[in-house]
């Protein structure tokens, strides 16, 4: 049994010595999207959803269509990109609300007590791109979901690199766009807004009638003040070199979004059924009509950071990365994924988006704008994933990494050069009945059900089959064997013993 690698010369941040910041060097933005799906950009064939700041970015800097996230859910993915190191390696392999603790799910008692908050810590050792940009000499900023160490513990933005943060320190307060309070910093920002816990719409209400509805539409919007801060980080920063990671919550549910973009599509979608809520979401009188605002509004504030970079003068030279944590949700009766072919030409389904390790769960949206240095409307099909993002910016910084990480820079891939490729890329996920994937060039191989004991791998030819329908396992014993031995070295014992899958660890 192999032991986590995550524990590191943590003096050794740098080998070459504190950097500074120069001319040379660019800002960096990496604008984070929530379970937005691969087909959910006009850019990448979206038929009802309106994106034309996003689709402008693509067509002024170049999108990386082979691009994946870290991991098919919130947590991982986010602890992925901060940190340079897969699921085989990252002491956060899976979302874990820390239950124990006690009534974790309830908005209420999150309130009373900020010791119900987040999830569970990184460990100390662990160092973020932030904290690279920080020794740097950049400012550094955060604004949206964390979710990578709850408020009591030294797992916080403040503590991992981050000079200013203002948003969700928790996950799962961001079910509710309309909050009890938001993080500034250390300290809780309470709002102006009353608690309301998830719940089915009343029977006594008529839920064809918007009045009914009311309730779950509040005075202070989480993602507008986010976005205000956003903007300031900005303002305060136009003489500084600057990191600002702005994690939205949008369009995860539950479905919320301003009444101008849901009135614009009520009227382009037409009548809808209403979906009247579970105990996961808030009931809303239009689905799809909300769904696609809240990826329009945040279409909107991507253009307005845009606008805020060109009045300042430091849009020519910041590198801004736009992507999605993962795939779109599963929960069909909220967000419609088959009308809106959220996927695109990945395959629609339950086992194949959020939650699963498929294409449509991991393969993510991505566009890359650096005007100084990445020549306009290009795209590559280069396989890259979050873990590379610290190894790229090491690389612009000229800097090593602070430890022994798994990803490669695709800086090259950005201006044109020879590109070095990983040997595989590689994700394992301790949920969803536990699953494995790897991909090695244009072959894709997925386990699942691993929490029932070993499983066959699947193999899928990427290049003709994205939708992962034919399994060429049994005609590929060669390609299958050598996957089987990278899915043995890429992946340690977890820190952690909830993110253990007993068949990896036979």
């Amino acid at each position: 049994m192999k032991r986590p690698i995550f524990l590191f010369f943590i003096s050794m941040i740098f080998s070459c010595g504190k950097p500074s910041t120069s001319q040379d060097t660019p800002n960096f933005i990496f604008i984070l999207a929530d379970d937005l799906g691969y087909g959910e950009l006009g850019v990448q064939g979206q038929k009802w959803i309106e994106t034309p700041h996003i689709d402008q970015l693509a067509r002024e800097g170049m999108i990386l269509t082979d691009h994946y996230s870290g991991s098919p859910v919130c947590a991982p993915a986010r602890a992925v990109l901060l940190t340079g190191l897969h699921t085989g390696n990252n002491p956060v392999r899976g979302n874990s609300e820390w239950k124990e603790r006690g009534e974790v799910w309830s908005f209420q008692a999150m309130f009373e007590n900020p010791n119900l908050e987040g999830q569970r810590p990184m460990p100390d050792s662990i160092v973020t791109v932030a904290s690279i940009l920080q020794s740097a000499g950049y400012k550094t900023g955060m604004v949206g979901k964390w979710g990578l160490g709850a408020p009591n513990t030294t797992s916080i933005p403040n503590k991992k690199g981050f000079d200013f943060f203002y948003g969700y320190n928790c996950q799962r307060q961001a079910h509710n766009l309309y909050p009890s309070h938001l993080w500034k910093n250390q300290e809780r920002h309470v709002l102006n807004n009353t608690i309301v816990n998830k719940q089915r719409l009343s029977p006594d209400l008529d839920p064809n009638d918007e009045r009914s509805y009311a309730m779950f539409s509040q005075n202070d919007f989480a993602p507008t003040l986010m976005h205000q801060e956003a903007l300031k980080f900005l303002e305060r920063n136009k003489k500084n070199k600057f990191f600002l990671y702005y994690a939205s919550p949008l369009p995860h549910l539950p479905l919320q979004a301003p009444k101008k973009w849901i009135a614009h599509y009520r009227n382009k979608i037409g009548p809808e059924a209403p979906y009247v809520g579970d105990q996961g979401y808030f009931p809303n009188l239009t689905p799809k009509a909300t769904y696609a605002a809240m990826i329009s509004y945040l279409d909107e504030q991507v253009g307005e950071i845009i606008a805020k970079l060109k009045e300042t003068g430091q849009y020519h030279n910041t590198l801004i990365v736009f992507s999605s944590d993962n795939g779109p949700t599963h929960l069909s009766k909220q967000a419609d994924i088959d009308f809106f072919n959220s996927t695109g030409i990945f395959q629609n389904s339950k086992n194949t988006v959020k939650g699963n390790v498929n294409e449509g769960g991991i393969r993510v949206p991505t566009i890359a704008v650096w005007p100084d240095r990445i020549k306009a409307g290009q795209s590559s099909d280069h396989p890259s994933v979050f873990y590379d993002y610290m190894a790229t910016v090491c690389d612009i910084l000229g800097v090593a990494p602070p430890y022994k990480i798994d990803g490669v820079s695709y800086l090259p891939t950005l201006l044109n050069q020879p590109q070095k490729k990983h040997d595989y890329l590689y994700w394992e996920f301790p949920a969803y009945g536990g699953q494995q994937a790897i991909r090695m060039g244009k072959w894709k191989g997925i386990k699942k059900k691993l929490f029932e004991g070993t499983a066959a791998l699947q193999l899928y030819d990427l290049s003709k089959d994205p939708k992962e329908q034919n399994d060429l396992a049994k005609v590929q014993p060669d390609i299958v064997e050598k996957m089987e031995y990278f899915l043995k070295e890429a992946h340690t014992l977890p820190a952690m013993e909830n993110f253990i899958i007993p068949a990896l660890e036979r």
